[in-house]
């Protein structure tokens, strides 16, 4: 190295590179350093640039100020090539060494080039519109000094005197007119940018690239900004400022990432019925396989430390190889630590790219699947564990599989080198080691075998929470919130159950990382002396730091084998959903359409079932057709096959075996089913459903559904958003605007099913007439109702039987078989119940939910809610308390005793090998000198190994004996006893920090769960159950697992730290000066990091909430969706909410990565300026080899440290996000006020009910729902209440029932003002058979009395009172049969006990799915029968049966509750005419309150009017 540089410089071997000559400094150096260097610099900079992206369609004239740099770059890049001339022709200017100048004139010429192109993309790029980078100009100005000393380097050579020579004179033109370059350059710089908004200095920072939304990020950018993450200084500037506030505040994803992309680049390699993994591999297999070449190369580079650190202490301490060698020794260890950070960084960077791709290939896959499923599907909770969880766990593979082979490659060169340090003894600990395999595979198999059941038991968990929140209305109405918060937390317990041994299993692995190193130290060491070796330093600390890198592998191995075997889990989870069969139209319809071309349907010897096998009640329809343009009415008891046969047009059942032919398939069909689907969103967007906007088409279908009315007092008419499924609508608005959905779409085919049922008898005119007859005349119609008075105008009418088409004719034949009612109905009064409309009570209903969350906005769905800045010291502090106390602080105590115990052994050690020096009275250092010999190549790996292993004696130490047998058996005594203090501390933190996060779970769930159940109807109004459901899966699965292995990796670091610094302060304390300039830096950087780092895991669970809302709406309204032929559409929807997810997923992924290559090359950066100094003092002659030595080693393991310390902490803080969601509705939801309990009381015994001044009002500025309301219903009172659109009568109840507080007034109960009543004390004594059926995935008998109070035969007679006892005996007698089939011979005879046993405990499937709509009604009026409470309320019971069961209801009810106060909100007013009183409302007001028969005698009265006008209704479509 001397060599050449003085023949480069024409200098002395021995000053080879002269700093300063004569007046000025030397030219060598001038040239090389000052000059070359910063144009290095230059170069590298500018070619960051040039792959700035171009602004799209947009190319903008140069200012004046880009021109001029322009024009002076390119001047600059050309005199340092003409400025070669005068040197190469004669006479020569002799400046000196030619090939000195050639060296600097062509750097300078690249460096220039490299900078004018860069300049040129700028000026085309976003940044034109200012200077540009800050950082790149001042890059272009550092050379400007060498310049000028060059000019008086030329001037002191005597050059221009005479007589005057051109080269000389031709150098010192283009010396001067390159400083005049460099100043106008300068002014070109001072000169503003374009025209546009002036950028801040933060966004002109280092290498800064302006990422706007039209941009993509990392697309575009160079190399080296690639490298560097320069690319997201804007995202993190924005952190910083906080402005990270909404997923469009994130840079967009790169074109590769898009879910766009990867869904056609997917679909290429993915077919239906094909393996997964075969699919994944095939798109990014091959890629993926590439990364690990670049991981092989990063590992073999991190073993290079050891030899070049061992190396320049070798130079240090023999002092007589050459001065360039120990510059290659430092350089080689500075460069190799950089390089080696950099492809683990990328390495890193790209594997997570690929995971990204692949997450969002399979989120795409499994949603298409969801459009695909068919009848059999899985329950809406499993599902959305399948996208939450499992893909999750799946993902991880793509980090596992490369560890799987370089961990293994890893130990076999560590145990090479460690045989290499202590012979043959090493096998005495080998034996040892191979432990931990089959010690680890037991563990992973539990771990494993724990998972799969802990996920099975959260499926069920967060199913039932499903169910829960979709109908927590009842819940609320029947007091159940503990009953079935009971059956959630029992879920829970089962599922912490496993999480409990998959906690205890992990904690013994932590024991085993811990302790075992120890152990297997001892046996090496005991082995070593014995077979008569002598300890050194260099033998007892390098084997140390080798036996500790043995146990990573070794205890990493197991885990990431672990990892593996979940994903597989996970992928066979994903892939029998994928799996299960698809809804194929092409095979389930003939593909040849009717034979006559006016026939659009046509079914022949048609079979269907909802399940493949055909078990459930099977539908038959021996032979149907349909003509163009009729209207066909189907008519039948409850369960008969009605919404069946609709279901199995529209291809939503198994068809066994038959042909079903339908004309026009492909344009889809108009679908209102009986459960009306609506989404969350404004009601002009459900009737839209995605079409666009026709002005008269949209108000012809408003008119024709009858919806003007109501939209007409909603608060934001038709742009009012509705609640999740509609909860914030009455059943007959959401029929109506279900209806209005599928009129509005235009199609030739209808399939309505019981839209009639939920409107009282005016509205089902208007809808039959207007809508039916009306706007849908032209169209074929097939209509499913129980109201059989409206089908005399149907062309066809089809009688339903048990799942067989029976009869099938025009009106006047089949009308009189079905047994009607009299056309009289309203003199004689019985009339049944069974159409009841809830459309009177749309208003109350709709105000309650939706005006109440719209006090705040005018908007229902608010965005959710999104902390901003560092996590509250609150969260820590919940956290901690969910801990407890206690528990918390006996972890700490632990976890410092065993960082003590470690210390204390590591410093017997060090006392051990000195006594063993002082004996042999060495001159050599305790602790830091070489080893002579062969070892001396790895004497420096214990400095780079071992981050806590190698401490000086920091006290005095007595003089050594020799070292007989004796002293050997003390010493490794007191460091076993030492070791053996430290296993059992570790053994104990370990389990202490288990049982803490295991209370910290159980804690954490429960409160959540109580706080949600406690809340306020109008919050699940207002808040989408995809959101609530994101805290109890994905929050709680954070908290339960994510979480606590960060802060166990938090608190390893922490203590190492406090340990290191301890020992460094008390050996070395002259190195504890690098740490406040290092700390200033490390804060800096993790503040900028975190800043960033926690929005984004913010906004990434903020835009996780949508894409389950958006799984689990399509789940419910896939039949809708399918029929409508809108599945592209919203699969196109799932990809923007996945893309906006996906940008705040890769975007956290990028801010890691970015932290990460700062804290390794801070790392690297500090090594190299340790060894930089050692060889200066080296050539002084003051450096310490063994200092030095330990000055390195400490100076990587401290670095270490801290980048494990703020990646842990940063990490631990983004989960803490996730305690910080959970305390988020665990504190600040509002809650029922509760009221309190009256002990010992009997206090309701009559029944009485008085409203006294009711005032209920949604918000400021709306009229009130109820306008002081007062009345009074005394004990076994019938009441009848009645009342137009926004009459206020479901206000009543809601009120009753305190589900809203009423603004004034009270509401009494036998006297006792319910307001001071306990919630569950009031409403356990009110019953109610609400209008909407709801039923949980449970057994009958859970169903029913969910709280286990009544006995078998009080069950069985409720069902018999509501003529279900034969189907629940039939579903016993199935469930015997298939229990039967499972068993031996010897119980083939099912006794009839058993058939009953068994029907109560047969399952119901998910929302009761087992039985139809009025079914499941029918089940909800059993309820009520159980009840024995005094008042009961009715609202819409029996809606979905037939009149003939609808009639012996009737009669149940007024038998069973005889002596019971009834109120009845009537639809029908003739279910009401035998009540003791009519009470009118109007605008919440009471207008009339009198007998039916008062109120009737007098003509002008409000009940007359609309007792007339529901006569007229039925009279003008009724049958003769």
């Amino acid at each position: 190295m001397e060599r050449f540089l003085a023949q480069l410089c024409g200098t002395s071997a021995a000053r080879p590179l002269p700093l300063w000559e004569g007046n000025t400094t030397g030219h060598c150096f001038t040239q090389l350093v000052l000059s070359a260097l910063p144009h290095a610099l230059l170069a590298v900079l500018s070619a960051c640039h040039l792959g700035t992206p171009r602004t799209p369609d947009y190319n903008p004239p140069c200012s004046p100020g880009w021109s001029l740099r322009l024009i002076a770059s390119c001047l600059l890049s050309i005199f340092p090539l003409l400025d070669l001339l005068p040197v190469a022709l004669p006479p020569g200017a002799d400046p000196g060494p030619i090939w000195l100048e050639v060296l600097a004139g062509c750097v300078t010429a690249v460096a220039w080039i490299t900078h004018s192109l860069a300049l040129w993309v700028l000026a085309h790029s976003p940044h034109s519109r200012s200077r540009g980078p800050l950082a790149l100009a001042l890059s272009a100005l550092l050379p400007t000094p060498s310049l000028v000393l060059t000019l008086l380097w030329h001037c002191q050579q005597d050059m221009f005197l005479s007589p005057l020579l051109p080269g000389p004179v031709a150098r010192l033109c283009l010396l001067i007119l390159q400083l005049a370059a460099v100043f106008a350059y300068g002014l070109g710089w001072a000169v503003p940018g374009g025209p546009g908004e002036p950028w801040t200095w933060t966004q002109e920072l280092f290498l800064s690239s302006e990422v706007q939304e039209s941009e993509v990020a990392e697309d575009g950018e160079s190399w080296l900004s690639r490298f560097s993450y320069a690319w997201l200084t804007p995202l993190l500037t924005r952190g910083v400022h906080g402005e990270l506030r909404q997923p469009h505040d994130i840079c967009r994803l790169p074109h590769r990432l898009h879910p766009a992309y990867l869904a056609r680049f997917f679909q290429a390699h993915w077919q239906e019925g094909a393996q997964l993994w075969r699919a994944l591999y095939g798109a990014f297999g091959w890629w993926y396989l590439a990364l690990g070449l670049l991981k092989l190369v990063g590992t073999m580079l991190a073993f290079s430390g050891p030899l070049l650190l061992s190396l320049l202490v070798g130079f240090l301490e023999e002092g007589h190889e050459p001065l360039s060698h120990g510059l290659l020794y430092a350089l080689g260890l500075a460069s190799g630590a950089v390089l080696s950070a950099v492809l683990q960084n990328q390495y890193g960077y790209e594997v997570r790219k690929v995971t990204l791709q692949a997450r969002g290939a399979v989120l795409n896959t499994m949603y298409r699947k969801v459009l695909q499923l068919g009848p059999s599907r899985p329950p809406t909770g499993e599902v959305l564990n399948l996208l939450g969880t499992d893909s999750e766990r799946l993902l991880n593979f793509a980090s596992s599989f490369h560890e799987a082979w370089g961990l293994p490659l890893q130990l076999a060169i560590t145990l090479y080198l460690l045989y290499q340090q202590v012979g043959l003894a090493f096998v005495a600990g080998l034996v040892l080691a191979p432990l931990l395999v089959p010690v680890n595979k037991v563990i992973a198999t539990r771990i494993m075998a724990s998972n799969q059941e802990m996920l099975q038991y959260k499926d069920a968990r967060v199913k039932l929470m499903t169910e829960l929140l979709s109908g927590i209305r009842v819940i609320k109405f029947f007091g159940w919130e503990q009953a079935l918060g009971t059956r959630v937390e029992a879920c829970r317990a089962q599922e912490l159950g496993r999480l409990r041994v998959i906690k205890y299993l992990d904690a013994a692995c932590v024991y085993l990382w811990a302790a075992l190193p120890v152990i297997i130290s001892i046996a090496i060491f005991t082995t070593y002396v014995l077979l008569g070796h002598q300890l050194t330093a260099t033998k007892v600390f390098t084997a140390l730091a080798l036996v500790r890198m043995l146990i990573l592998p070794l205890n990493n191995f197991p885990w990431v084998i672990n990892s593996l075997l979940e994903a597989k889990v996970s992928l066979n989870r994903i892939q029998r959903f994928l799996d299960v069969p698809n809804h194929n139209p092409q095979a389930y319809y003939s593909p040849d359409p009717p034979s006559e071309p006016s026939t659009v349907l046509e079914l022949h010897e048609a079979l269907f079932s909802w399940d493949p096998v055909g078990t459930s009640q099977e539908t038959f329809i021996s032979h149907l057709e349909v003509k163009k343009g009729m209207l066909v009415g189907i008519v039948g008891k409850v369960g008969c096959g009605k919404s069946s046969l609709l279901a199995a047009v529209t291809g939503e059942l198994h068809r066994l075996h038959g042909q079903v032919g339908v004309w026009g398939l492909s344009k889809g069909f108009g679908l209102a089913t009986q459960e009306p689907w609506i989404q969350f969103a404004t009601i002009r967007d459900n009737i839209l459903f995605g079409k666009t906007f026709d002005a008269q088409l949209y108000g012809e279908v408003l008119e024709a559904c009858a919806l003007n009315d109501d939209l007409s007092i909603l608060p934001a008419g038709d742009q009012t958003e509705v609640g999740e499924k509609g909860v914030t609508l009455s059943g007959g608005q959401r029929a109506r605007i279900a209806l209005a959905r599928a009129v509005y779409q235009e199609k030739a085919f209808y399939f309505l099913d019981d839209p009639l049922a939920a409107v009282d008898a005016d509205v089902a005119d208007h809808l039959l007439h207007r809508c039916i007859l009306g706007v849908l005349g032209h169209t074929t119609r097939l209509l499913c109702t129980h109201r059989i008075e409206y089908l005399e105008r149907a062309d066809m009418v089809l009688l339903m039987e048990a799942g067989r088409l029976v009869r099938a004719g025009p009106p006047s034949e089949i009308l009189p078989l079905v047994q009607a009612v009299s056309k009289a109905w309203a003199q004689d009064g019985h009339e049944p119940d069974a159409a009841k409309a809830q459309s009177v009570q749309t208003p109350e209903k709709t105000e309650e939910g939706l005006e109440v969350e719209q006090s705040i906005s005018d908007r229902l769905l608010q965005e959710e809610s999104k902390k901003e800045g560092a996590v509250a010291f609150h969260v820590y502090r919940a956290y901690w308390r969910a801990v407890g106390q206690g528990l918390a602080l006996a972890i700490l105590f632990s976890l410092l005793l065993m960082q003590a115990t470690r210390n204390a052994a590591d410093w017997w050690l060090s006392h051990w090998i000195s006594q063993l020096k002082a004996a042999r009275n060495s001159s050599q250092e305790v602790s830091t000198s070489a080893s002579p010999g062969s070892t001396g190549l790895f004497s420096a790996q214990l400095l780079l190994f071992s981050p806590g292993s190698l401490y000086t004696p920091v006290f005095p130490l007595p003089k050594a004996a020799p070292n007989g047998s004796s002293d050997i058996r003390f010493y490794l005594t007191v460091y076993a006893t030492i070791a053996g203090v430290n296993s059992v501390c570790t053994l104990l933190r370990a389990v202490l920090f288990a049982a803490g996060t295991l209370q910290a779970a159980a804690t954490l769930h429960h409160r959540l769960l109580q706080r949600v159940l406690m809340a306020p109807v109008t919050f699940f109004d207002s808040t989408p159950t995809g959101r609530v459901l994101n805290r109890f899966s994905s929050d709680v699965a954070c908290a339960d697992d994510s979480l606590p292995f960060l802060l166990n990796i938090l608190l390893a670091s922490s203590a190492g730290l406090l340990g290191l610094l301890a020992v460094l302060g008390s050996g070395l304390p002259w190195l504890l000066l690098l740490l406040p300039p290092l700390g200033i830096i490390y804060y800096c950087v993790q503040c900028r990091y975190r800043a960033s780092s926690r929005e984004l895991r913010r906004l990434g669970s903020l835009t996780l909430s949508p894409l389950y809302s958006h799984l689990a709406d399509t789940l419910s309204g896939l039949p809708v969706i399918r029929a409508a032929r809108a599945t592209h559409r919203f699969e196109e929807e799932n990809q923007r909410l996945l893309e906006l997810n996906q940008r705040c997923q890769f975007a956290s992924y990028a801010t890691m990565q970015w932290l990460d290559i700062r804290l390794q090359l801070m790392g690297a950066v500090v090594v190299g300026a340790i060894a930089g100094i050692a060889l200066v003092q080296h050539q002084q002659g003051l450096a310490n080899p063994g200092l030095v030595g330990l000055s390195l080693s400490y100076a990587l393991s401290m670095t270490g440290l801290l980048s494990g310390l703020v990646s842990s902490f940063t990490q631990t803080e983004t989960m803490l996000v996730s305690v910080e969601r959970l305390e988020e509705y665990s504190c600040d939801l509002p809650q029922e006020p509760q009221g309190q309990p009256l002990k010992g009381i009997s206090w309701l015994t009559q029944g009485s009910v008085e409203f006294q001044d009711v005032v209920l009002v949604y918000r400021p500025g709306l009229p009130n729902a109820l306008d002081g309301v007062s009345f009074r219903v005394q004990p076994g009172e019938k009441l009848g209440i009645v009342g137009r659109t926004g009459s206020g009568k479901s206000s009543l109840f809601l009120v009753l029932f305190r589900l809203l507080e009423p603004s004034a007034g009270r509401v009494l109960l036998d006297g006792m003002d319910t307001s001071q009543l306990a919630l569950a004390e009031l409403r356990s004594q009110l019953a109610v058979i609400p209008q909407e059926p709801f039923l949980f995935s449970g057994t009958v008998r859970e169903n029913l009395d969910p709280r286990g109070l009544h006995e078998d035969g009080a069950l069985w007679q409720a069902l018999e009172q509501c003529h279900l006892n034969e189907l629940i005996v039939s579903m016993g007698e199935c469930w015997a049969l298939t229990r039967r089939a499972g068993k031996e011979q010897g119980t083939a005879i099912c006794s009839e006990d058993v058939s009953l046993a068994g029907g109560l405990d047969r399952e119901l499937g998910e929302g009761g799915r087992s039985l139809s709509l009025g079914q499941r009604q029918l089940l909800c009026l059993a309820r009520a029968l159980l009840t024995d409470a005094k008042i009961l309320c009715i609202d819409e019971a029996t809606a979905s049966v037939d009149q003939k069961t609808d009639q012996l209801l009737q009669q149940t009810i007024c038998k069973r509750f005889a002596n019971k106060t009834v109120l009845t909100i009537a639809h029908r007013l003739n279910t009401i005419l035998n009540s003791d009183r009519i009470l009118v409302l109007q605008a919440g007001r009471v207008v009339e309150l009198d007998s039916p028969v008062a109120l009737c005698s007098q003509p002008h009265s409000l009940f007359q009017q609309l007792l007339q006008s529901s006569r007229q209704g039925v009279q003008s479509s009724g049958w003769h």
